[in-house]
């Protein structure tokens, strides 16, 4: 077998043992701890573990993604369903997340029914502040929809920070000017809007960045990566803790390059296809029974005294 997921003529650079070493499809969770960069893991299974870090972090919010509110095709007829059981989860957590971000493709086709939908969706969620990042889907209609209901006081496209318990987020837009396929791409402005918005900033703060489409080339064939991600990590390289959340691809893949821990979490919609594994990235269909173990959501705890982020992931199924 090759040891990259197509043959090396294609250039991608997708090395098959080491995607099958970060990646895990579906199935048990697993507890991700952050300390100094590195990562150390914990079955989700071990329930004790999780709900002690839970209960006892001064910071807990949960990452929802690529909801895709308003699609119907057979790889999952009952998106409200299963975003419902999305909420359920939250709303059964052994602590109340203190917030949800949203990392994009809250809709299907930017649809005021579709926004609507959701937002009345999210009010059966015991946690009510939600941040969002628009996805490709957002923004069929230049994303109007989308800032008018969720990026009230925001820069440019939809990008801002916030800080929360020590901890400074921001939320970056790298869908507005990308093509069917194509690479996100930040753009001049939002690069320089971010040099300054962590300039100030500690280099002992904890950064979290999140944005829809992945800031590591996951697999740039099918535009799974931001052409222009290299320069708006150079900004956040020199502080000690930095965690990037993505949606996009459905599936979670986690890296590390230093300080910098990526990590893309599942929709809460339907599946998508292995980087490489089919022609095209389209929605994959599998039994109903195996549905909700490729869906799922993503907790992340932060403890302040010894500045490290666990980040968990869980199915529905």
């Amino acid at each position: 077998m090759s040891d990259f997921i197509e043959s090396n003529t294609n250039n991608d650079g997708v090395d098959r043992r080491g995607f099958l070493k970060c990646m895990a499809w579906a199935g048990t969770g697993v507890i991700w701890s952050i300390n100094g960069g590195l990562l150390t893991s914990t079955v989700l299974g071990e329930e004790a573990n999780n709900r002690s870090a839970i209960g006892t972090a001064e910071l807990n919010f949960v990452q929802i993604s690529d909801s895709h509110i308003g699609f119907n095709k057979p790889a999952n007829t009952d998106v409200v369903g299963t975003f419902r059981e999305t909420i359920v989860r939250i709303n059964t957590l052994p602590k109340v997340p203190e917030f949800l971000l949203h990392t994009g493709d809250l809709t299907h086709l930017s649809d005021p029914a579709q926004f609507d939908a959701l937002d009345q969706l999210l009010k059966e969620c015991k946690t009510k502040d939600v941040f969002y990042v628009p996805g490709e889907h957002d923004i069929y209609d230049n994303g109007a929809q989308f800032r008018a209901r969720f990026g009230k006081n925001t820069a440019g496209a939809g990008w801002y920070s916030f800080d929360q318990k020590g901890v400074h987020f921001v939320g970056l837009v790298n869908v507005a000017n990308i093509q069917e396929g194509g690479l996100g791409t930040l753009g001049q402005e939002q690069l320089d809007w971010l040099e300054k918005d962590v300039k100030g900033l500690s280099a002992s703060t904890p950064i979290v960045l999140f944005a829809h489409i992945p800031l590591w080339a996951v697999y740039p064939k099918w535009g799974w990566g931001t052409d222009d991600a290299e320069r708006a990590l150079s900004f956040v390289k020199r502080f000690g803790s930095v965690t990037v959340l993505n949606g996009h691809i459905h599936q979670v893949m986690q890296k590390v390059e230093g300080n910098i821990t990526f990590h893309t979490a599942r929709g809460t919609a339907f599946p998508l296809p292995a980087p490489g594994s089919v022609p095209k990235p389209l929605p994959v269909v599998v039994e109903a029974t195996e549905l909700k173990k490729m869906l799922g959501l993503t907790s992340v705890n932060y403890t302040e005294t010894n500045h490290t982020l666990a980040v968990v992931d869980s199915t529905l199924g």
